[in-house]
């Protein structure tokens, strides 16, 4: 019988495609579900973004991501160009990486008992 599993949705299963599918040159994927693969923040910085708002930067990685945001239940992107990007960490001294509300240092949702 053929095994039709589809691959579990992780941090690096998400970063390896954003990298491939959108030529991006960083890539920041955090599991805000405490490792269940349910819900994810991401940052990603591509050259495909230069010249885009960020309606058309979020709608080219929501159709780089199709299938797999659809198998998840909730899913943030923060989208920068290289330009932006290299301002952004010479700005804050590295220190910004995608949004972590509602989150602990290590990425955990806080609030909920286990």
């Amino acid at each position: 019988m053929a095994d039709n599993q589809e691959p579990a949705i992780t941090e690096n299963f998400l970063s390896a495609a954003l990298k491939t599918r959108l030529n991006a040159t960083h890539v920041q994927v955090t599991d805000m579900s405490g490792g269940c693969g349910a819900s994810f923040t991401s940052l990603i910085v591509s050259p495909d973004f230069v010249g885009k708002n960020s309606l058309k930067r979020h709608r080219l990685v929501n159709a780089a991501l199709k299938e797999e945001i659809a198998r998840i239940h909730a899913w943030s992107a923060k989208c920068q160009t290289p330009e932006e990007y290299e301002k952004v960490q010479a700005a804050t001294g590295g220190n910004d990486g995608p949004p972590m509300d509602g989150t602990n240092a290590q990425g955990k949702v806080e609030g909920v008992s286990e």
